[in-house]
């Protein structure tokens, strides 16, 4: 007999995924496993069709150590891992800190592990298991946000080392592919409480408001929402690419530190690519992405726009300044 028909569905969302890594020398990956039943799904189909594919498959598992238990379960997650034949295997215990959110705060430290195991690893790319439901999520959480296109595009498929493969399928199906795989992995999918604590904003989305969505509005919202997604990481990429070209010739380095933006030449161009244009020169001078607002860009926008000479607009650890026809972004604070 076959496979279950859902987790050939996964499978072949994998083989598509890796298709490209096959001119590479020894090339390698690592799947991001939590042991929810998405990532298992994944484990087991990555672990199946990589070797075919002459790709060495690992995995990489991350204690948040939010829970009680939260080692053992990782432990138990490495161990199946090992079972269905990943090597190299890594377990990483992080300390969840810093700004932003709990959300915002464990996802940065899992990233930031991710990238350290696949760098001592040498992998070409590490998968993670986000769906098409998860895809919705995000959208709904970018409107409620008030975000601009990049953010309102998704997750993108791929970002640097970073690939997700089941990106296409619903939650449902990876679900079904993730029961298939029970036996095999000796190791039940286990539900973390957090994705049902409502106290956290994709719980809610995820078990309130697309439920009523699909109600009211009649069902295949997730997959309309992904497609949006799509259709406005296309202009997003678009736009950004304009604006680099732009950025090549009306940035700068400043006399001393920092950057100086061609004010006069910026006012120029559309807003959306403006925008970008100032947003990146913040950026590179020493603002941090996860502190820097679009409330932050509208004041450097309004240097750029309707401001007088020696105006300032103070942005997280960036001070900008116009001098005559020049928007000065210097660092402000050295950490």
């Amino acid at each position: 007999m076959g496979p279950h028909p859902a987790a050939a569905q996964v499978r072949a969302a994998v083989r598509r995924d890796l298709r490209d890594l096959g001119d590479r020398r020894d090339p390698r990956v690592l799947v991001a496993v939590s042991g929810g039943p998405d990532s298992l799904a994944l484990l087991a189909a990555t672990c199946f069709v990589g070797p075919r594919m002459g790709v060495a498959v690992g995995a990489v598992t991350v204690d948040h150590g939010l829970q009680p238990g939260s080692m053992q379960r990782a432990r138990a997650v490495a161990g199946a891992a090992r079972r269905l034949g990943a090597y190299p295997v890594s377990t990483w215990h992080v300390t969840v800190e810093g700004g932003g959110g709990p959300e915002a705060r464990a996802r940065r430290a899992r990233y930031e592990a991710f990238h350290v195991a696949a760098r001592a690893a040498r992998a070409d790319a590490v998968l993670l298991a986000h769906t098409r439901d998860d895809q919705a999520e995000t959208v709904l959480l970018g409107l409620a946000r008030g975000s601009g296109t990049r953010s309102l595009a998704g997750m993108p498929a791929r970002a640097g080392l970073v690939r997700r493969p089941l990106l296409a399928l619903s939650r449902h199906v990876v679900g079904l592919a993730a029961e298939a795989a029970v036996d095999e992995l000796q190791l039940a999918p286990w539900d973390d409480p957090h994705n049902a604590d409502p106290t956290f904003a994709r719980p809610r989305v995820r078990h309130r408001v697309l439920p009523v969505l699909e109600t009211e509005l009649g069902p295949g919202i997730s997959a309309a929402l992904a497609r949006t997604a799509d259709l406005l990481r296309d202009d997003a990429e678009a736009l950004d690419g304009w604006s680099a070209r732009e950025a090549a010739h009306l940035v700068r380095h400043g006399p001393e530190s920092g950057l100086d933006v061609d004010a006069v030449g910026v006012s120029d161009l559309p807003r959306a690519v403006r925008t970008r244009v100032l947003r990146r020169a913040a950026l590179d001078a020493g603002a941090p992405a996860s502190d820097l607002t679009a409330g932050h860009v509208s004041a450097m926008d309004a240097l750029v726009t309707g401001a007088t000479d020696g105006a300032v607009a103070d942005l997280p650890r960036v001070s900008v300044v116009r001098v005559g026809g020049v928007l000065r972004v210097v660092p402000s604070d050295p950490r």
